[in-house]
C-alpha cells in the first residue's frame, strides 16, 4: 500500500493549505477570492516549480505523434488511449494576476457572495447531495450478491430508499457514458461518441481534447522558447450540470469523473480523470527492464509499454527512465533520467539510486511513489511520479515501472480546478495517481504483472482516491459531492474469465484461484457505501450508481474483415490483410466504408475523408445498409448471433454534433465485442476469434444488454431511469430548473409543476430495455 510521505499530512497547517481547508469547509461561499489569492500565497518552492516546468511544456508530445502541419498534436487509440499534452507559463501568469485583481475587489464580492449564498438554497430540498460513481457495477451479480447477503449496505439502501436499473448510452462506453452524466444529454449533443474520433486523412485522434503548441517560438542556440500561447481545449460539448449549480450559488466537489480534461472552470473544485497523460504524453506506458530478450514496445499503438535492456556492472544494472520530449530544445530529444540498482547490505535485497535518492526495493512489493524529475534546460525540471515493483534480484534483474505520471504536487498542466487544489489533495495525503487509466491493465494483459500484483495497484489507487473523496465529505456539508471509484471496471475487465467458465482466456485451475476475486470486489465496494451512509443526514440526498454493466468478451468480430468480405474494403496490393495499426494499409481508392474505434463504422464520404468514394447523396442509404447487413450476424463457429443490432446514427442520436458520430454504431450480443485489431484499424484474415487476453470482460455491447445500476436513499417514484436523468434530478432537488439543452427526466418526487421533458427516444428505448 501506498504510504504518504512524511510530513505530507503535517503540511495540512501550512498556511496556504490551511486556507483551502477552510474554504472547503465552507463551500466556497466566503472563501473564493482568497483561493485564488493562495497561488500568490504558495511557497515559493511551488511558484518556481510550477512556472518553469510549465514553460518548456510547450511543445510537450506522445512519441512520433505530430500531425502533418505540426501544430497539432495526434496520438492514437485502441482500448487505453493515448494523446499529447501541453502546458503554459501563461496558466500560472494568468493565475497570479487572477489573484491580485481578485484582492483588489475583494469587498464588492464578499458582499456579493454574502446575499448570493443566503439565496443559492432558498428553493433547495436537501442541504447535500452525494453520488458514489462504481464504474461498470453490473446489476445481475449486484443482485445475486445481494440475495446471498454479501452486500448488506446496498441492501439497506435499496430497502430505506430505491434501486432501480440505468440505462445506459449508444455506445456503452466509459466516456460516452460519463459525457451524457455530467450534461444531462445523448451523445449527439455532447459530442462524445468513443474514446477516438475520425479526422480527413483517417489517422483517429482521441476524442475528448485538441491540444495546440505555440505558433510562435524564439529561437536562442540551442533552445526555444514561446512567444505565443498553446492551447487545451474540450472537445465534449454542453455544459456539466455543476456548472449550472454554481451559476446558482451551489458548490460542487468533481472527483475523478471521466472526460473532465482539460478541467472545468465553475464554483467549486475537481479533480481531472480519464484522458489525463501520463508525463510522456500517452495515456499510460509502463516500463520493463529486463537483463535479457528482446527490447522495444510490447504492442504498436503506443498503448501496452516498453522494454528495454539494462548494463550489467558487477551485481548491479544501469539503465534509464524515459521521459517525455524535450520541448525546449531544438533538436526535440526526449529526455531521460538515468539510475541504477545495487545490491543492499545484507546482499540480497536491491536499493534504488535515482534523481539523488535511494530507494529500497523488495522483491513483488511495490515502493511508494518517487518523485522524480528530468532536466530540461538550465534551471528548469519536469516533476513526475511513478512506482516501482522489483520481480527478480540479483540474477537475472527484472523489474517494472509505472507509467510515469504528473506530480500532482507540481503538476507541469491543469488537471485540477483551481490549480492548486492537486496540490492541496498531495500536501494532505501525499503522491497519488493521476494518470486518467491509471490502472495498469496492459502490464497485467503482457503479462509484465501478476494478477495479484495488479489487484494490489489497483487497490492501492482505490484507497487513494477514498482519502480525498472522505476529505471532501467531510468539508462540504452543503452543496454537491461526486467522486466516481474506477475499480470495479477494471477488476472486471480483467478477472471476468475466471467467473465464465466458458471464457477462452483461462483455465479451471486459474477460475479456482482468481473466482473470488470480483465477488470481493462487489463486497470491497458496499463496505464503501457503508461508510458513506454513515455521513448522511436526513437533509442529504444519496446516490450510488454505474454508467453501465458488464457481460463476458469471449469473441472479436473484426469488421474491417466482415468490410473485406462483403466488398466495402479493399487491403492495399490485393491482400487479404491489413496489418499495419490505424488504417495505414488499406486502397482507399476502392474502399467505401472502413471500421477503427470501439463504437462502429464510417463511410469513405467523398470531401469528408481524403480519399472518398462514397457521395454524400449515397452516404445515408449505404450506411442503412450495412446496419442491415450487420444487424442479426451470427458466429458461424458458435451458432450465437454476435450482433444484437447496428443502427445508423441518425436513427441513434439528435443534436448538433450528430455528424462527428460513426456512421453505423455497432450494438453487440452478450460474449463479442469489436475484435482487437479492427478496433485498432486492421484487417486480419478471419472475422472471428477468440479474445485470449486478460481483458476478459466488456461493456462495449447493446446498451440494452448492459444498464448500470441506481441505489438511493430516496423514494424514487419513477420506475424508469437512464444516465441522462442524474443532472436534472441533481438539479431538481436543489430547486434549480434544468436548461432547455437537457434531456433527462427528474427522478425525484416532482414539486406542483409541469413534468420534466422526457429523454430522447434512443436513450429512453434504452432505458425500457
Amino acid at each position: 500500500m501506498a504510504r504518504s510521505p512524511a510530513g505530507g499530512t503535517a503540511a495540512r497547517g501550512a498556511g496556504p493549505w490551511r486556507l483551502l481547508d477552510n474554504w472547503l469547509s465552507r463551500g466556497g461561499r466566503i472563501g473564493a477570492i482568497r483561493l485564488r489569492a493562495v497561488g500568490c500565497a504558495l511557497p515559493v518552492r511551488v511558484v518556481v516549480a510550477l512556472v518553469t516546468s510549465a514553460a518548456y511544456l510547450t511543445l510537450f508530445a506522445a512519441r512520433d505523434a505530430t500531425s502533418p502541419n505540426g501544430d497539432v498534436c495526434y496520438a492514437y487509440i485502441g482500448p487505453g488511449a493515448g494523446i499529447a499534452l501541453v502546458g503554459s507559463a501563461f496558466a500560472v501568469l494568468a493565475a497570479t494576476l487572477s489573484g491580485l485583481l481578485a484582492l483588489l475587489l475583494f469587498p464588492i464580492r464578499f458582499v456579493w457572495r454574502m446575499i448570493r449564498g443566503r439565496k443559492a438554497y432558498k428553493k433547495a430540498r436537501v442541504k447535500r447531495v452525494i453520488v458514489v460513481g462504481l464504474d461498470g457495477l453490473e446489476p445481475s451479480l449486484t443482485e445475486q450478491f445481494m440475495a446471498d447477503g454479501l452486500l448488506p449496505n446496498l441492501a439497506k439502501l435499496r430497502e430505506q430508499g430505491c434501486y432501480r436499473l440505468l440505462g445506459t448510452t449508444w455506445p456503452p462506453l466509459s466516456p460516452v457514458a460519463w459525457s451524457s452524466f455530467s450534461t444531462g444529454t445523448n451523445p449527439g449533443k455532447h459530442n462524445i461518441f468513443d474514446f477516438i474520433m475520425r479526422t480527413p486523412n483517417y489517422q483517429p485522434t482521441i476524442s475528448s481534447v485538441r491540444i495546440r503548441a505555440p505558433r510562435r517560438k524564439l529561437k536562442l542556440g540551442s533552445y526555444l522558447f514561446p512567444l505565443s500561447r498553446p492551447e487545451i481545449n474540450a472537445l465534449r460539448k454542453s455544459k456539466p450540470f455543476w456548472t449550472v449549480l454554481g451559476e446558482h450559488g451551489v458548490f460542487s466537489a468533481v472527483l475523478r469523473v471521466p472526460i473532465t480534461f482539460p478541467p472545468d472552470r465553475f464554483k467549486g473544485v475537481q479533480l481531472s480523470a480519464m484522458c489525463v497523460p501520463d508525463l510522456r504524453g500517452t495515456q499510460g506506458m509502463f516500463s520493463h527492464y529486463i537483463e535479457h530478450g528482446e527490447a522495444g514496445a510490447t504492442m504498436e499503438g503506443d498503448v501496452g509499454g516498453d522494454r528495454i535492456l539494462v548494463h550489467r556492472n558487477g551485481d548491479g544494472v544501469q539503465s534509464f527512465l524515459r521521459g517525455p520530449t524535450n520541448g525546449l530544445r531544438a533538436d526535440g530529444g526526449e529526455l531521460r533520467l538515468p539510475f541504477k540498482v545495487l545490491s543492499g547490505r545484507n546482499g540480497s535485497d536491491a536499493v534504488l539510486h535515482i534523481d539523488g535518492q535511494q530507494i529500497a526495493l523488495k522483491e513483488n512489493e511495490y515502493t511508494d511513489w518517487v518523485r522524480i524529475s528530468f532536466p530540461a534546460a538550465p534551471g528548469m525540471k519536469v516533476h513526475g511520479i511513478c512506482r516501482f515493483y522489483l520481480k527478480s534480484f540479483p540474477r537475472p534483474f527484472e523489474l517494472y515501472c509505472t507509467p510515469l505520471q504528473i506530480d500532482p504536487d507540481r503538476p507541469v498542466m491543469p488537471i485540477a480546478h483551481p490549480f492548486v487544489y492537486s496540490s492541496y489533495l498531495a500536501r494532505k495525503q501525499g503522491s497519488f495517481a493521476t494518470l486518467g487509466l491509471a490502472e495498469d491493465t496492459w502490464a497485467l494483459s503482457e503479462d509484465v504483472l501478476s494478477e495479484e500484483a495488479f489487484l494490489e495497484q489497483a487497490y492501492d489507487i482505490h484507497a487513494e482516491r477514498e482519502r480525498m473523496f472522505f476529505d471532501a465529505l467531510d468539508k462540504v456539508r452543503r452543496g454537491f459531492v461526486v467522486c466516481v471509484f474506477d475499480g470495479p471496471d477494471r477488476i472486471q475487465h480483467m478477472f471476468w474469465r475466471f467467473i465464465d467458465d466458458k471464457h477462452p482466456a483461462a483455465t479451471d485451475e486459474q477460475r479456482a484461484r482468481h473466482r473470488h476475486v470480483i465477488r470481493e470486489m462487489y463486497q470491497r465496494m458496499d463496505e464503501l457505501v457503508g461508510r458513506v451512509m454513515q455521513r448522511v443526514d436526513k437533509h442529504t440526498a444519496l446516490f450510488v450508481m454505474s454508467d453501465h454493466g458488464f457481460k463476458p468478451f469471449r469473441r472479436g468480430v473484426d469488421l474491417n474483415a466482415w468490410l473485406r468480405d462483403n466488398g466495402y474494403l479493399v487491403p492495399k496490393g490485393g491482400k487479404r490483410v491489413a496489418p499495419k495499426p490505424y488504417l495505414a494499409d488499406i486502397d482507399w481508392p476502392k474502399t467505401r466504408a472502413y471500421a477503427v474505434g470501439l463504437a462502429g463504422i464510417f463511410l469513405n464520404v467523398k470531401g469528408r475523408e481524403a480519399n472518398g468514394t462514397v457521395s454524400a447523396a449515397e452516404a445515408p442509404r449505404l450506411a442503412e445498409e450495412l446496419a442491415s447487413k450487420l444487424s442479426g450476424l451470427v458466429d458461424p463457429q458458435t451458432g450465437e448471433v454476435a450482433i444484437h443490432e447496428a443502427r445508423t446514427r441518425t436513427q441513434t442520436y439528435r443534436g448538433p454534433y450528430v455528424e462527428n458520430a460513426p456512421d453505423v454504431i455497432v450494438g453487440y450480443n452478450v460474449g463479442y465485442r469489436v475484435s482487437w485489431d479492427a478496433a485498432i484499424g486492421k484487417c486480419g484474415e478471419p472475422v472471428f476469434s477468440d479474445n485470449r487476453k486478460a481483458w476478459s470482460g466488456d461493456h462495449c455491447v447493446h446498451p440494452a444488454l448492459v444498464p448500470g445500476v441506481l441505489f438511493s436513499n430516496l423514494k424514487l417514484p419513477a420506475d424508469e431511469a437512464n444516465i441522462i436523468d442524474v443532472a436534472t434530478t441533481v438539479l431538481d432537488l436543489f430547486g434549480i430548473q434544468a436548461p432547455a439543452y437537457m434531456e433527462g427526466k427528474s427522478l425525484a418526487e416532482p414539486p406542483s409543476r409541469p413534468p420534466a421533458k422526457r429523454p430522447e427516444p434512443a436513450l429512453a428505448a434504452a432505458a425500457a430495455s
